[in-house]
């Protein structure tokens, strides 16, 4: 496939987002950027949320996994269903009751404005690593594909993915995304299911070889109950996988923000309902695609592994130039249907959160501001994602990601556990210092197990950081 024939591709797709953007875009108006008007249609939230909560990392990343860690990314799935129950049953009515438009406002009803600063700041830094760790991924797949050929620097491939994402979101936020992370949930899972399809053909499985072909082979191990000490032990995988799902879904400005678009709490819920089953059954799918394609390159001699592996069959083997096209229509969409609701976010939460325009400005005033914000938090992920061309190692980004999200995503976990589930003030001006604090104790502690006890925390270590914030705040309890 030539570069001209993908930049084509790009450009084609680019041009129906914008023209979805053009549609939605009537009002422009900060309750449709921040809240859709409140009108969106539960089954076209929980369909665009799957493409969100996949990304290009899992696009890329999960696939190639499964040569080193079999499918006991399935562990961490299951769990995931755990978490999501929590959300619909405990979060979306607290938020909802509470009529949100930033879930941290929570924070500074129940403890005080430095607690709710902290909350969002912590929101804040999470969502633009984790946002810049998965475009930093596609667009470096993108750089290898087409741009180093054309001479093309990587900041300015960087810069021409945020712009394109700043053009279709700038006007009316989350009521376009709403839609077209639609559209780009849609071709994700096509992508997948093409992949899928076409890998199997070529190795002469049939649909009932298939399935045999997948739960016969040593990569489809999904459950790891031997050694305790391990990081892929069930138990550890399984009860990260439901607090991530709290923190990365429940806990995330993100997440919440689509759920909160929905006409009432029954719709909400009916999304994370149907949300989480299907969001079950297509990392299944992933898995078993990383299956095939592992053994497909083994048979080949295709030297490609992790977070390589998917993108060398598509786009460099012999299995034609369809896979090629809808591998990069799954990637593309993956990644975009993450980062435009991450930059909508982003903006929400440090307009609202940090900045107080509802409470400091009138409705035009308000607009302008939050259009400026926008284009700061564009410029603030291009930064970004620039630095990690530089420092990011070769390890699997999906690995990266969540061990980063153990860390500032648990002081989140801690706040809002002790929050829910004690009825104890805080001494609200030491939040911060219990915040800061507990990510480095809990990173401590973690070397030190390693080290000297070959314990492995693995994505049990949110849990830990969130029970480091959660004592924290008991001993600064007030009365």
């Amino acid at each position: 496939m030539q570069p001209l024939h993908i930049l084509l591709l790009i450009g084609g797709y680019f041009g129906i987002l914008l023209l979805i953007s053009f549609l939605t875009n009537r009002g422009g108006s900060n309750a449709d950027f921040f809240k859709a008007g409140k009108q969106s249609p539960w089954y076209l939230v929980a369909f665009g949320m799957i493409g969100a909560s996949l990304s290009g990392v899992t696009f890329i990343s999960v696939p190639g996994w499964v040569e080193a860690s079999n499918f006991s990314y399935f562990q961490v799935v299951l769990g995931y269903t755990v978490g999501y129950a929590v959300i619909g049953l405990v979060l979306l009515p607290l938020y909802y009751r509470l009529n949100l438009t930033s879930i941290y406002t929570y924070l500074e009803g129940r403890f005080g404005n430095y607690s709710y600063k902290t909350g969002a700041s912590f929101f804040l830094l999470s969502r633009i690593i984790g946002a810049s760790f998965r475009l930093y991924l596609v667009a470096n797949v993108l750089q290898d594909l087409v741009f180093d050929g054309m001479g093309v620097p990587f900041w300015i491939t960087v810069t021409i993915t945020i712009l394109l994402i700043w053009l279709y979101t700038f006007k009316s936020g989350i009521k376009t995304i709403v839609w077209t992370d639609t559209l780009q949930t849609l071709f994700m899972l096509v992508a997948v299911g093409v992949a899928v399809y076409i890998v199997s053909t070529d190795m002469g499985l049939s649909t009932n070889n298939l399935f045999n072909f997948i739960a016969e082979s040593d990569l489809s191990k999904m459950f790891f109950f031997e050694d305790w000490k391990s990081g892929d032990h069930f138990v550890k995988q399984f009860l990260s996988g439901a607090f991530i799902a709290i923190v990365m879904t429940g806990l995330d400005q993100d997440m919440m923000q689509k759920n909160l678009t929905c006409r009432n709490l029954k719709d909400a819920q009916k999304n994370m309902f149907w949300f989480t089953i299907v969001l079950t059954v297509v990392n299944f799918v992933f898995l078993a695609l990383g299956v095939l394609l592992t053994v497909y390159a083994q048979q080949n001699g295709i030297d490609a592994s992790k977070d390589k592996l998917f993108s060398t069959i598509a786009v460099e083997s012999q299995l034609g130039i369809g896979i090629a096209i809808f591998f990069l229509l799954g990637l593309i969409a993956a990644a975009y249907s993450s980062a435009d609701s991450a930059l909508t976010s982003l903006t929400t939460s440090f307009s609202i959160d940090i900045l107080d325009i509802e409470k400091k400005y009138n409705e035009q005033k308000q607009v302008a501001i939050r259009k400026n914000i926008h284009i700061l938090m564009s410029l603030v992920l291009v930064i970004v994602i620039i630095i990690f061309k530089y420092v990011i190692a070769d390890a699997t980004v999906i690995a990266k990601l969540f061990t980063f999200a153990g860390y500032t995503y648990g002081p989140l976990l801690g706040l809002y556990a002790y929050g829910l589930f004690t009825k104890w003030k805080v001494k609200d001006n030491l939040v911060p210092l219990v915040a800061i604090s507990a990510p480095f104790l809990g990173y401590a502690i973690s070397y030190i197990s390693t080290e000297y006890l070959a314990f492995e925390w693995g994505f049990f270590i949110l849990i830990l950081n969130g029970l480091l914030t959660f004592l924290g705040l008991v001993l600064i309890r007030s009365k």
